[in-house]
């Protein structure tokens, strides 16, 4: 995505210094048009060339391809981000099913193990009938590691950001089901990725937040914020996942989570519950960097306040 600049997107200069006539400038203008469509056409084709190309190896059977084309896709998105165009191309490519991120991150990288088709196809030993009966090859494909569930997480994150639309295709597969039982299980990085993730999924998608009632978030999040024997950063972010939510949800009074604030104050107590409430409103003047600033401030006090008692 980081793209040379054409030859043909030179315009020639006037070196003479003549007043251009009015058709010369009508001709500009017409040469300019033509430029601007044959520049988004190439751009276009970047960015549909590196979702093909990305997804294609996300979608492989070992995890260290998985890997390597999740921290393709992110690069990819994070230079999507800088600018308004090129996330109006991308939210196009999300559009074509061949192109949707978030189902390939559920099917693959996100796919919950258990009794799935990889337990279930396990070769038995002595059964040959792959080989004697012509049978297709079995398939077998590797589990997940800790560093690609972590880096899908960061993938749906920002899908969910850039294209809104994605929070409703990922509720299609189940997400805050998926995401909570990472939640429970993961070790502190994919947790420290999923409390991101879950934020952007619930933002303004009430299908979400209702997920996320009926799984006990709240009282997830919760128990992780009170063991003392936990990770202190994961405690950090986990008072930042409540601080952003409540402020998000403020003023509602009508489901889904319209019992926030009763659940935070029999969880965490009256008065974490209260300092929660009122810190969750900070900044909302403030630059991205200052509110990123203050929502460590106001998390670290959340978290100085459960470990006074």
């Amino acid at each position: 995505m980081y793209l040379k600049k054409p030859l043909w997107s030179e315009t020639g200069k006037d070196d003479g210094g003549s007043a251009k006539t009015e058709e010369e400038d009508h001709g500009d203008g017409a040469v300019s048009e033509v430029v601007k469509s044959l520049q988004q056409q190439r751009v276009y084709r970047e960015v549909t060339l590196a979702l093909r190309t990305g997804l294609r190896d996300a979608r492989a059977e070992f995890s260290f391809l998985r890997v390597r084309a999740l921290r393709s896709i992110l690069k990819f998105l994070r230079s999507v981000a800088e600018s308004g165009s090129t996330i109006d191309l991308f939210n196009q490519t999300q559009s074509i099913p061949q192109l949707q991120v978030v189902p390939v991150l559920f099917h693959h990288s996100l796919k919950e193990s258990g009794d799935d088709d990889y337990n279930e196809k396990k070769i038995k030993v002595g059964d040959l009938s792959h080989i004697l009966f012509g049978v297709e090859p079995m398939k077998l494909t590797s589990p997940s590691t800790d560093a690609e569930v972590a880096l899908a997480l960061r993938v749906l994150e920002g899908c969910c950001l850039l294209h809104p639309q994605s929070t409703a295709l990922a509720h299609q597969h189940n997400a805050i089901q998926v995401l909570m039982n990472i939640l429970s299980t993961r070790g502190v990085l994919e947790q420290g990725a999923c409390l991101d993730a879950l934020i952007s999924l619930m933002v303004d998608s009430s299908s979400n937040q209702m997920d996320f009632e009926k799984c006990s978030g709240i009282m997830e999040v919760a128990d992780l914020l009170r063991d003392k024997q936990l990770d202190e950063n994961l405690r950090l972010k986990c008072g930042e996942f409540l601080l952003l939510l409540i402020g998000h949800v403020n003023g509602r009074d009508a489901p889904p989570l319209a019992t926030i604030h009763e659940d935070t104050r029999r969880l965490l107590g009256e008065k974490s519950a209260s300092l929660i409430w009122a810190a969750s409103q900070f900044g909302s003047t403030l630059d991205p960097e200052q509110r990123l600033t203050a929502l460590q401030i106001q998390a670290r006090r959340v978290l100085e306040s459960l470990d006074l008692y």
